[in-house]
């Protein structure tokens, strides 16, 4: 398959039906938004706080909502009071993930501010 940005972040699971998504994320943002990546992982910038599972249950909203998935088809596979988390998403397949990741990765995603 002909990957134009960097997938690293994405691995297919085992049962062919569900990929998992390695993600660092920044709490205490001021806007949820993807920002790239941030070594071999996908860079969430998210308005919550790490404080009493918020942050942890707003980046399974984020990606439920991202990939049309309930919330419960979202799993926090490891990293629970870590930035870099492991989330399991059930029912997505890689061409899928891939489809929806992709343009958000894209270098115009990231617009430079302008030069002065």
């Amino acid at each position: 398959m002909n990957r134009p940005y960097d997938m690293t972040c994405l691995r297919e699971q085992a049962d062919g039906i569900s990929v998992s998504l390695s993600i660092h994320v920044q709490p205490k943002a001021s806007r949820t938004r993807i920002a790239g990546l941030h070594g071999e992982a996908l860079k969430l910038c998210i308005t919550s706080p790490p404080v009493d599972g918020k942050a942890n249950a707003a980046v399974i909203e984020f990606f439920a909502k991202l990939f049309k998935i309930p919330r419960a088809a979202v799993t926090l596979a490891s990293g629970e009071t870590s930035r870099d988390k492991r989330l399991v998403l059930a029912g997505v397949s890689m061409v899928q993930a891939e489809a929806i990741l992709q343009p958000l990765l894209a270098p115009e995603a990231f617009p430079r501010p302008p030069a002065d």
